[in-house]
């Protein structure tokens, strides 16, 4: 897993374009699956395109905090996890 802020931005970084899907907390023991598009990376937060067949928004942005404290989990196409849980 990584263990600052900065890793996983550079990680994500590396995603820009690519599918995911989002794995969100949604409290007691629900948790939410959103497919998308990574879009961009700021300093403090990424933005995901929705697939508009599954969502009734477009986008939604999420911290790297978020990834830290294993509020979401993303995962990728082409591998198991982005956060690689290292």
């Amino acid at each position: 897993m990584p263990t600052s802020l900065a890793t996983i931005k550079d990680r994500l970084s590396t995603h820009i374009g690519q599918e995911l899907m989002v794995v969100a907390q949604a409290g007691r023991k629900k948790t939410t699956e959103r497919h998308g598009i990574l879009k961009e990376t700021y300093p403090a937060v990424f933005v995901v395109d929705l697939d508009q067949d599954e969502n009734s928004f477009e986008r939604v942005s999420y911290s790297y905090t978020d990834i830290l404290t294993q509020n979401i989990q993303l995962n990728f196409g082409d591998d198991d996890k982005a956060d690689d849980n290292q």
